[in-house]
């Protein structure tokens, strides 16, 4: 765990100087709310596991993974405010603390900070615009053309969630210099990584207790928002089950590369472990 505890602590050094950074101080306290009240931050990490699997050294891949951490962040400012929902990572969300307007600045101050993070790389410009494409998509198809089979659930949650993993990861090999083989490998272990965190998501949604997942649960009934338990008959116990093979084919898309670190990629198997494991 050592190895984590240094590369978190790298993302979380360096998320605060960005925010520090950002004028005026009320939008700068704006973002420090909801980029610094907590997460798990999963998707930097995968940043920096996916550049060290590659064959590069953390500290290049610290910007990319910060940047995709704000783009994160800001997209779920705009799902709270979408949702309604008053509280994020055990914390009152954006809108419910400073009002819609704010929410709405702050979710924009966070992309632009993200998008000065990746400006010097095309290749990381490519990358996450193509994801913020889909994860618009998604956004769009989940309000308006709502998925009724499990098929089109599927295609959702690798827009609203997959392409997010998947530019986290590519955005670490590309800080590594690796070929598009392992760009693209890693890519496509960490959306199958999305897509089973997106399903266990839903499970919890519909199962947890609110309290110990850090946020309300029972949303994607109240809101009528398509989730694996609520357009399908699955059971959880099955849907947990899809999260699982998906878990299994981000292993399988891993162990096709040849890995430079093997300590950083087996925390990228651990990682396709936790996300169906999860309990918050």
């Amino acid at each position: 765990m050592e190895l984590l505890t240094h590369r978190r602590a790298l993302i979380e050094a360096r998320l605060t100087e960005v925010v520090d950074g950002i004028d005026p101080d009320a939008l700068s306290d704006d973002v420090r709310h909801v980029t610094l009240s907590g997460g798990k931050r999963v998707r930097p990490t995968v940043t920096i596991l996916a550049c060290e699997t590659a064959g590069g050294d953390p500290e290049d891949a610290v910007d990319f993974g910060v940047g995709i951490e704000l783009v994160h962040t800001a997209s779920l400012v705009i799902d709270d405010i979408i949702d309604r929902s008053e509280l994020r990572r055990g914390t009152t969300s954006a809108w419910a603390a400073f009002g819609y307007g704010p929410a709405i600045v702050a979710s924009d101050g966070l992309l632009g900070e993200a998008f000065a993070l990746f400006s010097a790389d095309p290749a990381a410009m490519q990358v996450v615009s193509e994801a913020m494409v889909e994860l618009g998509v998604g956004e769009a198809t989940e309000l308006e053309a709502k998925p009724e089979t499990e098929a089109e659930y599927m295609t959702l949650a690798r827009r609203k969630t997959g392409a997010l993993f998947r530019a986290a990861a590519e955005l670490g090999a590309i800080a590594a210099g690796a070929n598009t083989f392992t760009v693209e490998s890693l890519g496509e272990y960490a959306e199958r990584v999305g897509v089973a965190f997106q399903i266990r998501d839903d499970v919890l949604d519909a199962t947890a207790d609110p309290d110990a997942l850090g946020k309300p649960t029972g949303h994607d009934a109240e809101m009528d928002r398509p989730s694996l338990v609520q357009i399908t008959d699955l059971t959880p116990e099955e849907a947990n089950r899809r999260a699982r093979a998906e878990a299994d084919r981000a292993i399988e898309a891993l162990q096709t590369i040849d890995a430079a670190d093997s300590e950083a990629r087996d925390y990228l198997l651990e990682l396709a472990e936790f996300v169906v494991e999860r309990e918050r």
